[in-house]
């Protein structure tokens, strides 16, 4: 991170030195810098001259005292709250008064690793994300002592250096590595409950919520220890908030040694010759010749028109009540129904979910979950209609919200629970999921295209399923609803003439 984040530095026009404690390491990354920018003039993507005059602006510090006369010191080293405090006193020592200190943890506290300094309101946070020279997002971090212009300096160096810099509070996690822990724990929830395997777990969440990758092969690439131990940081910060619960399976994964990409198996094997399991994709199926859709279908509501360019017969059939889902309905009466955090299973009429998909257009696979009593014979039926559609069908079990739906509704509740603590702006949460994650769309935007009642509806069932307040909804998600019914209502009575 420390070479990434200097090479950022040189390109942007600024002399650099480089310092570390270890004797040689500082020329080593010199050198490694030096290759990166022969690699980039080698692509055509730097000019020859260019990579020689950000090499001639580096050098190398052989003590803290080399660094008297920087304007900014950025602290990339092991993440011991001792270490870094250890470091900041002596560079307090050695910098002068206006020097703006800052480091680039993920995990630590930044208040807390300026506790100890002389002037705390000069620290800031600048989180930059791995490979800091290809990622745009910079968290800038505001400690509890943090002076207003300190983080507005560091924001424009951010900004002035190429980056997307977005403001946050000093909170466990900061921006990302709070809001992204429900794409992690949901998957591994679902593992643990035999909901479907890691592959198909990984596909449905790519191919139909647009994620890039999946949360099983994603923490496989980062280490298993190394996202582990994140999430258990943050939810030793939160005092074991059950938001935040870590994996019992992803600690037995690490205690195997099974770290993932660099020891060579993780959820999925890397050694030479090994073939990565496929996810679980459905037979060919007959599809019906026709289906009836009854009342509004919500974010799937694209389905019919795209049945009827399949060549199936869609009927309009009864409304829904109000405030009642819709549904299609198949010849045989089975009833398909966009998963909503409860189960199929207690329905009269048989009933199979449909997962959430980010554009159902665009998605190649779905997931269904059929309730237990459902008739192969219907279910067969079902997955015919969507591969008629051109989609991949991944039938996975019952469970509450299946996949997307309720990975979705977490994302979307945390980031509203961030914004009303002041964590950061509406704004800069999505940017930071979107650029930081690669998030298809930033949660509060997906929040808005699917309803905050329908999120807060699926957080309710999902809670009336799991009791014990992990899904219990935000405070900020319940008030929100209720003042978009109290609009509606109002809006209504004056339609009617009412006051």
């Amino acid at each position: 991170m420390g070479q990434g984040i200097a090479q950022v530095a040189l390109l942007a026009g600024h002399p650099v030195r480089l310092y570390d404690a270890a004797p040689g390491m500082a020329r080593e990354a010199a050198r490694t810098i030096g290759g990166r920018l022969d690699r980039l003039v080698a692509k055509g993507r730097l000019a020859e001259d260019e990579r020689d005059a950000a090499l001639g602006r580096l050098h190398e510090a052989a003590d803290l005292a080399d660094l008297a006369d920087a304007a900014l010191v950025v602290e990339a080293i092991a993440e011991r709250l001792d270490i870094k405090r250890e470091l900041f006193a002596g560079l307090e020592k050695t910098v002068a008064d206006d020097c703006l200190l800052a480091t680039n943890t993920s995990s630590l506290s930044v208040t807390a690793i300026a506790g100890a300094l002389r002037l705390p309101g000069r620290f800031v946070g600048l989180h930059f994300f791995n490979p800091a020279p290809l990622l745009p997002l910079v968290e800038v971090v505001s400690g509890f002592a943090t002076d207003e212009a300190a983080a507005d300096r560091a924001y424009a160096t951010a900004a002035a250096w190429g980056k997307t810099p977005v403001r946050c509070a000093d909170t466990p996690g900061f921006i990302v590595n709070r809001l992204a822990r429900p794409f992690y724990a949901e998957a591994l929830r679902l593992y643990e409950e035999r909901a479907a395997d890691p592959a198909t777990i990984d596909a449905v969440l790519r191919e139909s919520g647009g994620f890039a990758m999946g949360p099983f092969e994603l923490t496989d690439l980062i280490g298993q220890d190394v996202n582990e131990a994140v999430t258990r940081s943050v939810w030793e910060a939160f005092f074991q908030d059950p938001r935040f619960t870590p994996s019992l399976a992803q600690r037995r994964l690490v205690e195997s040694g099974r770290l993932g990409r660099k020891s060579g198996q993780g959820w999925y094997p890397y050694g030479e010759g090994e073939t990565r399991p496929a996810p679980h994709t459905a037979a060919p199926a007959p599809a019906p010749e026709a289906v009836t859709v009854h009342g509004d279908l919500g974010p799937a509501a694209v389905l019919p028109e795209l049945m009827e360019t399949a060549g199936i017969t869609v009927h309009r059939g009864e409304d829904a009540d109000r405030g009642r889902p819709g549904w299609i309905e198949l010849p045989s009466g089975t009833r398909i129904l966009l998963a909503d955090g409860g189960p199929a299973d207690l329905a009269t009429t048989p009933e199979i979910h449909l997962d959430l998909a980010l554009d159902y257009r665009t998605a190649t696979r779905v997931a269904l979950g059929p309730a237990a009593g459902v008739p192969a014979a219907c279910l067969e039926a079902a997955i015919g209609l969507f591969q008629a559609l051109g989609k991949q069908v991944s039938v996975i079990a019952d469970v509450p919200g299946l996949i997307v739906t309720r990975t979705v509704a977490m994302l979307v509740d945390l980031a509203l629970d961030a914004v009303r603590r002041g964590v950061a702006s509406a704004e800069d949460v999505d940017t930071a999921m979107r650029l930081g994650v690669n998030y298809p769309r930033g949660p509060l935007a997906w929040g808005g295209e699917l309803g905050l009642d329908r999120v807060l509806e699926t957080l309710f069932l999902l809670h009336d399923e799991y009791p014990g307040g992990r899904y219990a909804p935000s405070q900020e998600l319940r008030r929100r609803v209720a003042g978009l019914r109290i609009a509606e209502l109002r809006a209504a009575a004056g339609k009617d003439g009412r006051s």
